[in-house]
């Protein structure tokens, strides 16, 4: 059985990744979201093991410093966020390809202990076009729009350093190339040398 792909989807707040997300999870039932370990505490309606998993600072700390954390980062807030590796690991290994939605500085840590993960970068059509949805949410002051537009700028200077960008102007389409790409993921060679070696143990079996 050959290891699922681990994807990485990155993308300044506003370019719709986590709509392209939940739109993959619905069309592609092998594959799985990994959910972030949050020291902060719960906001109404989220739920334990689902919107993240809710710990202690003693149980984060405790996971990162045993390297149970392929990624984590502290806010300055005092929050902390991180990616529990057992179960991408796990899922990986039964050939479930897994799906992460995290930030650059959150990508480089992957990269780091996966090397072959796989980063998506989901791109807002325009500047413009980005502005204008974080207005159009209507949740959030001028001043944290400003901040958000800000770091998207930072965020988008970023983008080359991953293996494959999508520009999500239409969703449906959007969502339809971060199928492809794991598509030729999969047929990448590497991963093709268990074929390989079936294929010729058969031919063996054959000739005999």
């Amino acid at each position: 059985m050959n290891k699922g792909c681990l994807l990485v989807l990155s993308g300044p707040s506003g370019c719709g990744k986590g709509t392209v997300v939940k739109r993959l999870l619905e069309r592609n039932p092998q594959l799985r979201l990994s959910v972030s370990m949050t020291t902060r505490s719960p906001r109404e309606g989220e739920e334990d093991g689902v919107s993240y998993h809710f710990v202690t600072q003693e149980a984060f700390d405790k996971t990162v410093e045993q390297g149970g954390a392929m990624e984590f980062a502290r806010c300055g807030n005092g929050d902390c966020y991180g990616t529990p590796a057992a179960p991408v690991k796990a899922w990986r290994q039964e050939g479930l390809d897994v799906l992460l939605e995290i930030d650059i500085q959150g990508y480089r840590q992957v990269k780091e202990k996966a090397p072959d993960a796989v980063g998506v970068f989901i791109m807002p059509p325009s500047f413009a076009e980005l502005s204008r949805r974080l207005y159009e949410r209507g949740t959030e002051s001028e001043e944290k729009i400003r901040q958000r537009l800000e770091t998207g700028k930072q965020e988008i200077r970023c983008a080359e350093e991953y293996d494959y960008m999508v520009v999500n102007d239409a969703l449906e389409e959007a969502v339809k190339q971060v199928e492809a790409i794991l598509l030729a993921e999969h047929a990448r060679m590497e991963e093709m040398r268990t074929i390989i070696e079936e294929v010729l143990n058969d031919a063996q079996t054959i000739s005999q």
